[in-house]
C-alpha cells in the first residue's frame, strides 16, 4: 500500500520541521541569531493514467488523468534575516549593526567568516576579537594606555589616551552585505561563510548607501518569535500524529486483506 511510505514521508518531513523548531527556540536568547523555517515540496508522481494522452482511436484526449503522489520531502530550510530587536549592555566593545550588513571575522584557517553577533572583546595583545578569540577584519589594536574606546555610528574606532586630550583614531571597521544573506553557509558560532548562492561580498562603510549603520554598547537580539514558533510546533506535532494515524489504518487495512484471505 502506497499510503503506509507515503505517511512515512509526512512523518520524517515533520520530524524535520520540529528540528528546526527547536533549533530556533534553543536560540531565542543568541545574539544575531536569525531563525530558520523548514519548506517542503510534493514527491515525484505515479501516472497511472496520463493527462492529456488519447483515449481513443479518433482523438479524443483524457482530460485529467490519474496521478498519485508518492509522498513529501524538505525542499530547502529557509533562514530568515530580518533585523532582530536591540538590546543596550553599555560594553564599549559590544556593536549592533542597525540595517544591512555584516561584520567580517578572520578565522584560523585565514578565510573570511561573517556575523551579526557584535559581542567582542579584547586579546592579550589587545587586537578586537570575538569570544572564541577570532581577529575582528579591518584589524584594531587598542593600546594598554587607552582609557576608553568610542565607535561611532560610521564604524570609525577611537581612544581616549591618559595625559592626551584629543582622542586618536585607530582605525575603520568595515561591514559587508550580500545578494542574497540566506544564501550563506551557517559554521555555527554565529558565523558564517559566503557561497555561490550568497554571491560575493560588497564591502562598505557603515552608514553609506545599502549599509546599516553602526550602534556602541549594544547587541542585536535574536529574531525568534516564540508564540509563532510553538504554534508552529503544536502545528507540526499534530500532523505528525495525523500522518502515523494514517499508517495504523493502513495496516489494520492489510490485516483485514490478510484475515479474509
Amino acid at each position: 500500500m502506497r499510503s503506509l511510505y507515503i505517511a512515512a514521508t509526512g512523518m520524517q518531513a515533520q520530524q524535520t520541521n520540529v528540528d528546526v523548531i527547536s533549533q530556533n527556540l534553543a536560540n531565542q536568547t543568541t545574539s544575531g541569531y536569525k531563525s530558520q523555517r523548514a519548506e517542503f515540496q510534493d514527491l515525484i508522481y505515479q501516472d497511472l493514467r496520463r493527462v492529456g494522452s488519447n483515449s481513443s482511436d479518433v482523438g479524443t484526449i483524457v482530460p485529467t488523468g490519474v496521478q498519485i503522489g508518492l509522498g513529501v520531502k524538505t525542499g530547502a530550510i529557509y533562514r530568515n534575516t530580518e533585523q532582530g530587536t536591540v538590546k543596550q549592555t553599555e560594553g564599549p566593545l559590544d556593536i549592533a549593526i542597525q540595517g544591512k550588513g555584516y561584520l567580517q571575522i578572520e578565522l584560523p584557517n585565514g578565510d573570511i567568516a561573517y556575523t551579526r553577533d557584535g559581542a567582542f572583546k579584547l586579546s592579550p595583545d589587545g587586537e578586537i576579537v570575538t569570544q572564541d578569540g577570532f581577529i575582528v577584519q579591518p584589524a584594531i589594536a587598542v593600546p594598554n594606555n587607552a582609557i576608553d574606546i568610542s565607535i561611532n555610528a560610521t564604524g570609525e574606532v577611537e581612544v581616549s589616551i591618559d595625559g592626551q586630550v584629543n582622542p586618536v583614531n585607530l582605525g575603520q571597521l568595515e561591514i559587508a552585505t550580500f545578494i542574497n544573506p540566506p544564501g550563506l553557509e551557517a559554521i555555527g558560532g554565529n558565523l558564517f561563510l559566503e557561497t555561490a548562492a550568497s554571491g560575493d561580498p560588497i564591502l562598505g562603510v557603515p552608514g553609506e548607501e545599502g549599509f546599516g549603520t553602526v550602534l556602541q554598547g549594544y547587541l542585536e537580539n535574536s529574531n525568534v518569535n516564540p508564540v509563532s514558533e510553538i504554534t508552529n510546533l503544536i502545528v507540526a506535532q499534530r500532523a505528525y500524529e495525523m500522518n502515523s494515524k494514517i499508517i495504523t489504518a493502513s495496516d489494520e487495512m492489510l490485516q483485514a486483506l490478510n484475515q479474509s484471505a
